[in-house]
């Protein structure tokens, strides 16, 4: 296959026309003509992992964080940007990345948490007004029949995506209800989560001020880090590029990807 035909599906299965505004997804460095047999899927492009993808003989990344954000001013090997860079085209390697817009459309990344979690969600947050993606979206909302505890839903964030360390923020002490569950850095959500009367937000990289003032709002938080909240759930959908790519290439999952925080 040529890395154009392999855009063609995980843009099947995540148009970019989803993307947020400030968001950069597709093809970040490399040729759409060029034939690849081997896959390598990292929720970041690292030194490392690219290393990887070299030593495998991966002519393709797939990330979900995209390498390019904003167009560099220079490409040198002096910045780690640049040293990427040159290390992808040196050594042949496409990069392409599949990021806000994997998480909201349907079936994505938002939805995928939900259902690892073993929850169902019928509301999504920030929904997508786009003729026939009006299922698409950031962000969920999940609402329990009966309410369960903060230590219940502790114990079943950690097995579930396995997670080993998580913040907390202890808002109040009632059954829980209504989750708002938001990957990555769900932030700018929580204004909108608290509209929607939860009792309990699930995301990643909560800052002291936000986990302070929801605190006092009667909010419960449960930061479960950017790379818990989005990693798992993207080796878990790299199933459904396996199934769309019908065995016409070797997809390997990154074990040089990892969270970049120790816990002592």
């Amino acid at each position: 296959m040529k890395v154009n035909d392999i855009i063609d599906v995980m843009e099947n299965i995540a148009p970019p026309f989803l993307k947020e505004d400030y968001d950069n997804v597709g093809l970040m460095v490399g040729s759409r003509e060029a034939e690849v047999s081997k896959i390598l899927i990292a929720l970041d492009a690292t030194l490392e992992v690219i290393e990887e993808a070299k030593e495998l003989g991966a002519e393709l990344i797939i990330t979900h964080h995209p390498l390019l954000f904003r167009k560099p001013s220079s490409i040198t090997d002096d910045t780690l940007l640049g040293k990427k860079i040159i290390s992808l085209i040196k050594n042949n390697i496409s990069l392409y990345s599949s990021h806000t817009n994997f998480d909201s459309v349907k079936g994505g990344l938002n939805d995928k948490i939900v259902e690892l979690l073993g929850f169902e969600s019928k509301e999504i947050m920030s929904p997508i007004n786009i003729k026939g993606f009006n299922e698409s979206g950031l962000g969920r909302i999940i609402e329990l029949g009966e309410g369960i505890s903060l230590e219940e839903l502790n114990n079943r964030i950690k097995s579930s995506l396995r997670i080993r360390n998580l913040r907390c923020v202890i808002g109040n002490n009632r059954p829980i209800k209504r989750i708002a569950i938001i990957n990555g850095s769900g932030q700018d959500f929580f204004a909108l989560a608290y509209s929607k009367n939860v009792d309990c937000i699930i995301t990643g990289d909560t800052t002291y001020h936000y986990a302070s003032d929801y605190r006092e709002m009667g909010v419960n938080i449960m930061d479960i880090g950017h790379y818990g909240s989005e990693w798992p759930v993207f080796v878990a959908l790299s199933e459904k590029i396996k199934q769309n790519l019908e065995s016409k290439v070797e997809i390997i999952i990154s074990k040089k990807t990892m969270d970049p925080y120790d816990f002592f």
